[in-house]
């Protein structure tokens, strides 16, 4: 991944310092085990810890006796024997290539989930804080980018809030689905392995067996991870589209925090654009395009092929990588977000209590107006609004066939903008339980 998307903690899970450095804890730990049951002497497992584990990799070196035999799990097995000596030729007994592989990725999706569930921590943390903090702050909801009827912004948060929420539960699910372990050998079979070996590898790596190993560990606990990063940078995008229709010209009710000394355009002085959500936007793209490849993975060849391999080099860090990066800077928007509840209130009043149209509607039908008979009334009225400017209170109060049914206070207490926020604080206590009522904000 480019620097200019990536943070220095994710970025190090998928070093190749950091990926030597577990192929070599997956090999030493079973040797442990080998020991143990009498394959190995266990003084050369211990002689594989003292000198491998106190080992600097180099990574160049690798590289060049990879470029000889063109294989990377041998090259490594190579170098490290440069360090371990004679006592060498006991690493790797009865394993292949796709335990270190297999059960080294699971080390590193797991580690990374942790940073993504941190990520997500954080942002929940500040959705909730500027959620309470604008829980009656009134504004115009919206469906199909028409004004619908009143909400809070308080409300529009707390349903993001809501949605991450779910988020971190898939990835939990996910980072556990992920994080299995195969040594058995080739074609998954345990005949030149005891599975003991996997038991105790899965167990000091923090990793639960795999039930069967076809010689990989099957794809599809791959593509449902991916699949979940897909989903979780969807929802990402779905609050910066938000927060980018807020910031327009004609809207602003919101908008990205702007530092001193920030330019919005190369052209234009004047410009203050909402560069960091179109960003997330772009970013959000790249994470769910690299869900469709995890899925294609499933289905190798009978026990094993690589076709998964290539891929999995790229989205493994790059999917990680780029979520990580992005859902920081989504923190960063919520955080500093730039509030305008006086440009709500004026956006809410731009139609003059068009808003209140179905309120009058049901009251019409409640007096025993048919329903036909009540959307017609009303909407007659309200066109007059849209095209002509008109106040709908007006109309309706001239409106003779409406005041048959309805009186002047009957027509005038549909109006009240209270009416809609009444089950906001019910809309909270699910969001946040209602421990948030004894809060800031509350």
């Amino acid at each position: 991944m480019i620097p200019r998307y990536s943070r220095p903690d994710m970025v190090a899970i998928w070093s190749p310092e950091t990926r030597f450095r577990i192929w070599f804890e997956i090999e030493a730990h079973a040797c442990d085990a080998l020991a143990e049951l009498g394959v190995i002497p266990k003084e050369a497992a211990k002689t594989i810890w003292e000198k491998g584990g106190t080992a600097t990799f180099d990574v160049a070196r690798i590289d060049e006796i990879e470029r000889e035999t063109k294989h990377d799990v041998i090259a490594f097995l190579t170098h490290l024997a440069e360090f371990v000596g004679p006592d060498a030729r006991f690493i790797h007994q009865g394993m292949t290539s796709s335990d270190v592989l297999d059960t080294c990725l699971a080390v590193q999706l797991r580690r990374a989930s942790d940073i993504l569930l941190a990520d997500i921590d954080a942002l929940l943390a500040a959705l909730k804080k500027r959620a309470l903090e604008h829980k009656d702050t009134v504004t115009i909801g919206r469906s199909h980018g028409i004004h619908a009827e009143p909400t809070t912004f308080g409300v529009k948060l707390a349903q993001a809030h809501a949605e991450f929420s779910r988020c971190r539960a898939r990835l939990v699910a996910a980072r556990e689905e992920i994080s299995t372990c195969a040594i058995s050998g080739a074609v998954g079979t345990f005949a030149n392995i005891d599975p003991y070996v996997e038991e105790h590898v899965a167990k000091k790596l923090g990793l639960t067996p795999e039930p069967v190993s076809t010689q990989v560990i099957p794809r599809d606990r791959h593509a449902m991870f991916f699949a979940t990063l897909g989903v979780i940078a969807s929802c990402m995008e779905r609050l910066a589209i938000e927060i980018r229709h807020l910031q327009r010209t004609e809207v602003l009710e919101a908008e990205e925090y702007f530092a001193p000394g920030q330019k919005g355009s190369s052209a234009m002085p004047h410009k203050r654009n909402p560069v960091l959500t179109e960003n997330l936007t772009g970013l959000a793209r790249m994470v769910r395009a690299f869900a469709l490849p995890a899925m294609e993975d499933v289905a190798l060849w009978h026990e094993r092929d690589i076709s998964h391999s290539s891929v999995e080099r790229m989205i493994g860090p790059d999917a990680t990588i780029t979520l990580d990066f992005a859902l920081a800077r989504l923190t960063g928007v919520v955080e500093k977000l730039v509030v305008y509840p006086e440009n709500m209130e004026k956006n809410l009043n731009r139609f003059r209590g068009l808003v209140h149209s179905q309120r009058v509607l049901l009251a019409l039908t409640q007096a025993g107006v048919s329903r036909e008979d009540a959307y017609r009334l009303v909407q007659r009225n309200a066109m007059k609004v849209w095209r002509e400017g008109k106040d709908f209170l007006e109309e309706l109060l001239a409106d003779k066939d409406v005041r048959a049914a309805l009186s002047e206070a009957e027509i005038r207490e549909k109006f009240d903008l209270g009416y809609h926020t009444k089950h906001v604080d019910t809309i909270f206590d699910r969001v946040f339980g209602k421990a948030w009522r004894e809060g800031p904000g509350a």
